[in-house]
């Protein structure tokens, strides 16, 4: 049976709206009372939970940016004792100091709530067997997409990273139908199962996925569909909220995000609200979170809302593709560039695989880009002609959405570094000194 909270997933807008700003008060007024930090912020501003009657008032409330996080490095955030957290995650900080995130029991029943609905909305029910390749530990994808399954009611098999024959005889010798991972890995299984001569249409029983942990597109979507059979659903979320949350249903149309849970604006570089449907930064209020409350969180993803009803039914706010981040954007000569849009063109070119790589050097200090991609198996050929016309092709569409010219280096399948969790497609070797 599927999981699905009929009543409350298909709620007119008006009546999620005004639950939503019912809670958004009350999770206000805690934050208030429990947080200095929450509360320095609002008398900054001069404003007291009271003075919270409309969206207008709501966005007097200064940002929470990234850095608020580290500065209170690791548990000045948290507005629960120890005794009410059961679980604690810890971000990777790649980025500088980790981030560490309390969870109480309601926060964990929420969180699993949520994954639970999003992957129910795709067509994940009881009689499932959900391979899960995310990592477990202090990374919040493994147990997230774990607790979710079970919820459902889906036969687990905590499987964790790496290990790719493993992962595959897995699959084969159970009758596996769902997987969990990031989409760059399910490629390496593909091109795993090519070099064994394995065809996973007929190898396994595995025909959707839930795939999230890294930006990817439209396009890598239908070339992985090609290629195993596998339909792969988007999936959203961070650990400062729970973990993964927001999934696409069916119609692969956007992330529905749970109104009851979350209240999403996305905002132009002035702070303020876009038009509906268009493109902006993600800004995120948690709506009933115990142990680390979040409000208006500044995650650094740029993307679109929208409330129009989904064809599935459901009346719940959908969150478009990440197209960007607005804080770790490279600037190569005065230009702003994001991998997801080098990604874009690649998706383009039914030539090439979806793994690349950007490096960045500064020669005589004048910025350059360097673009590594792979051609597919079925376009190899060792006719350097053709393979000048591939890069050229790549190069000229390049210059086309990034306004510069990349150099384009075409490599061969299966040369260009894999990576189990998410991928990494930057290498700035750029140096002023």
């Amino acid at each position: 049976m599927p999981f699905r909270n009929e009543e409350l997933e298909t709620m007119p807008r008006e009546e999620l709206q005004k639950m939503q700003f019912e809670l958004l008060r009350k999770e206000i007024r805690t934050m208030y009372d429990s947080s200095e930090f929450f509360r320095k912020k609002m008398e900054s501003v001069n404003l007291t939970p009271d003075d919270i009657v409309d969206m207008e008032t709501f966005r007097k409330i200064p940002f929470m940016v990234k850095n608020d996080l580290r500065e209170n490095y690791p548990d000045r955030l948290f507005v629960r004792p120890y005794n009410e957290i059961v679980r604690i995650h810890v971000s990777s900080g790649t980025s500088g100091k980790p981030t560490v995130v309390g969870y109480t029991r309601n926060d964990m029943e929420n969180w699993t709530e949520s994954l639970a609905r999003g992957m129910s909305s795709f067509g994940v029910t009881d009689k499932d067997v959900f391979q899960n390749m995310h990592g477990y530990g202090l990374f919040t994808g493994g147990l997230g997409a774990h607790y979710a399954a079970e919820k459902i009611g889906a036969t687990v098999v905590p499987a964790g990273t790496g290990n790719t024959d493993r992962q595959i005889q897995l699959m084969h010798d159970l009758p596996v139908t769902c997987l969990a991972g990031t989409p760059s890995y399910m490629f390496h299984i593909a091109d795993v199962c090519d070099q064994m001569g394995i065809d996973m249409h007929e190898y396994t029983k595995v025909d959707k996925a839930l795939a999230g942990g890294e930006p990817w597109s439209d396009s890598m979507r239908k070339k992985l569909f090609d290629r195993t059979g596998i339909r792969a659903h988007n999936c959203y979320g961070a650990s400062e909220f729970y973990g993964p949350m927001f999934v696409e249903c069916e119609k692969q149309c956007g992330a529905h995000v749970w109104a009851d849970l979350t209240l999403i604006e996305i905002l132009d570089k002035e702070g303020n609200p876009v038009p509906e449907g268009e493109s902006g930064e993600v800004v995120v209020t948690m709506l009933q979170k115990e142990a680390f409350p979040l409000i208006r969180y500044k995650i650094g993803d740029i993307s679109t809302l929208t409330w129009e009803k989904c064809p599935c039914g459901r009346t719940h706010p959908r969150l478009g593709r990440i197209t960007g981040r607005s804080d770790d954007m490279i600037v190569v000569r005065g230009i702003n560039v994001f991998p997801s849009q080098i990604e874009s063109v690649i998706g383009e070119m039914p030539f090439l695989s979806p793994f690349y790589h950007i490096t960045l050097t500064n020669p005589n200090y004048m910025d350059k880009i360097e673009v590594d991609v792979e051609v597919n198996n079925d376009s190899l050929t060792d006719d350097m002609n053709r393979i000048n016309e591939m890069s050229v092709q790549v190069q000229a569409r390049l210059k086309e959405i990034l306004n510069l010219k990349a150099i384009v280096r075409i490599n061969l399948p299966g040369t260009l570094q894999r990576f189990e969790g998410k991928a990494k497609h930057v290498t700035d070797n750029r140096s002023w000194e």
